[in-house]
């Protein structure tokens, strides 16, 4: 393996996990202590990574790192089924829904393929691939265009145009943060536009959004945290947010089985 490939393989097990040890690195990649230093030397060097005792840490998220779809797939997976569990229960045979990118909200259409007479508006990709797997006759799903982001959304003016003139009742948005300052925010300014659109056509605003999301911050607002009718996260979400989403969003719900 070539430096360049090694270095990209930890950059990525650090992006995953958070974390690595040169230790487990030298053992799976099978080379030295001092290579696997020196790789983790220069991803340091790059800005990539955060060198600390024993091995390197992921640096902490700024309000434009976007991460890829499958990387956050891979996280708070239990938090985000039990919050999409929540969310299908907001949704009834005959209505027509929203649902924007993000892996919770891919979580969240795994549990609605069987709600009959569904009419799905997206800008999600791996959403729409949901729906595409398991058709059936009575519903209708809508892809928008646009522009792809690393979370696999479709943004910018194409997709913009496409919900322009559409109307739902529920918007279920994925968001990259959220806090009393900012917010429902995203680290995207594309997908700001787009998705505060989306806001614009939905007669009811949902956010399912673990608990790793407050206080995390994107580059832009998408809406204000008094905009969201319900806002769904899990127990493990600190009281301070409990406390400030309930006062301020339409209806704040804790996921169970999620302690």
């Amino acid at each position: 393996m070539l430096a360049q490939q090694r270095q990209q393989a930890i950059l990525e097990r650090v992006r995953s996990h958070g974390g690595v040890r040169v230790a487990d690195l030298v053992r799976e990649l099978g080379v030295s202590d001092m290579t696997i230093r020196r790789d983790l030397e220069v991803l340091a060097e790059r800005g990539l990574v955060e060198k600390v005792h024993g091995g390197a840490t992921a640096l902490g998220p700024g309000s434009t790192e976007e991460p890829g779809f499958t990387a956050k797939s891979a996280l708070q997976q239990q938090e985000k089924e039990a919050i999409a569990r929540e969310a299908a229960k907001l949704v009834r045979p005959g209505t027509a829904v929203a649902l924007s990118a993000g892996t919770t909200i891919w979580a969240l259409a795994h549990h609605l393929i069987g709600v009959p007479e569904l009419t799905v508006i997206t800008n999600s990709i791996p959403v729409a691939e949901v729906f595409h797997r398991n058709p059936r006759p009575d519903r209708t799903v809508v892809l928008t265009g646009g522009v792809r982001t690393p979370s696999d959304a479709l943004v910018g003016p194409v997709a913009v145009a496409a919900i322009r003139r559409l109307h739902v009742d529920t918007l279920f948005l994925g968001v990259h943060g959220m806090s009393v300052r900012a917010g429902f925010t995203t680290p995207n300014l594309l997908e700001s536009e787009t998705d505060r659109e989306l806001v614009a056509a939905a007669h009811r605003l949902v956010i399912p959004a673990d608990h790793t999301k407050w206080n995390t911050v994107g580059i832009s607002t998408i809406a204000e945290l008094n905009e969201a009718d319900v806002v769904i996260s899990d127990a493990k979400l600190a009281e301070d947010a409990r406390t400030e989403l309930a006062e301020r969003a339409g209806e704040l719900i804790i996921a169970e089985g999620t302690s």
